[in-house]
């Protein structure tokens, strides 16, 4: 994707430390007008201090977050309306009606009068909960709740759309409406910035891909780029076959790394068949984000 114009939202060099330490190494990177964000990392990288410094929570010790060209700046209302923040945590009141949840969410954003109703009535479309808009949230699926945490998070139109985890513990139609969602706010130039632990996710819906560990940006780009900067355009080939005598015959699976496709997928088939084995199942796979995220940050599991 080429972008033409500047960005609404540029991190440079953000610096954060709690003691002695570092949270935020050096973290740099710019989020465009209609650009979907994918802002990846394991446990304890940094991303949710990267996100509280971009939403004036955290002051960093260097660096920079600027939106629109311009520092961000702590209690400025002005910058305030042009963010938008959903946690993880769902933040809505499950004892109030999905309508009195953005009538109150609205006027926390300034959002009155006549243009408060006109937005009530948009979101609700927009989410596909308005025959659910006097029900009482906390009767909601988890997946209609979110979709609601949203809506509470745009009524105020914020040109930065924050999201963090947004389709944890989600419904696979919920999860496919949060997207459709987020393609909507992309066409009217919402830049979204989305953390999340789905990569398949991430591949999917993303335009680019920003990685960090310990606190410092180490790959940024679209999937092709990533790829090809990591672990190459390889295909993994998987092969399924039967294997043992006649007494007792089992299933084996091998996979191959294969550079040239066309070339090397008959000689590992023949080589099979050489052997006698019969083949069940093959699967041809290209690289994809999980295998780019592991090679940039260990396979280890961290806590």
């Amino acid at each position: 994707m080429t972008y033409s114009t500047s960005p609404l939202l540029s991190i440079c060099d953000a610096n954060k430390s709690y003691a002695s330490h570092p949270a935020l190494r050096g973290v740099s990177f710019n989020l465009w007008p209609g650009e979907l964000l994918a802002l990846l990392g394991p446990n304890g990288a940094g991303k949710t201090t990267l996100i509280r410094a971009i939403c004036g929570r955290h002051r960093l010790d260097g660096g920079s977050v600027e939106l629109m060209g311009e520092p961000i700046q702590h209690g400025d209302r002005r910058q305030r309306a042009m963010l938008g923040f959903v946690p993880q945590e769902l933040a809505i009141y499950p004892d109030l009606t999905a309508e009195q949840n953005l009538d109150v969410f609205g006027r926390l954003h300034g959002v009155v009068g006549s243009s408060l109703k006109m937005k009530i009535e948009e979101v609700l479309r927009w989410t596909q909960l308005e025959s659910r808009r006097h029900d009482r949230a906390g009767s909601f699926s988890g997946g209609m709740q979110r979709r609601l945490n949203i809506a509470c998070g745009v009524l105020h139109d914020p040109m930065v759309l924050l999201l963090d985890e947004p389709t944890v513990g989600v419904d696979p139609q919920s999860r496919e409406r949060i997207f459709e969602m987020l393609a909507e706010l992309k066409t009217r130039g919402t830049a979204v910035l989305l953390t999340t632990h789905q990569l398949d996710e991430a591949e999917a819906r993303c335009d680019r891909i920003v990685i960090i560990d310990g606190g410092q940006t180490i790959a940024s780009g679209t999937l092709a780029e990533l790829v090809a900067a990591t672990v190459g355009d390889t295909r993994r080939l998987t092969v399924q076959f039967q294997d043992g005598d006649d007494a007792e015959r089992y299933l084996v699976t091998e996979t191959y790394e294969l550079a040239d496709v066309a070339n090397e997928l008959p000689q590992v088939l023949d080589a099979t068949a050489r052997k006698g084995k019969v083949v069940e199942g093959l699967k041809l796979s290209n690289p994809s984000l999980q295998d780019v995220f592991l090679h940039l940050t260990g396979r280890e599991l961290r806590e």
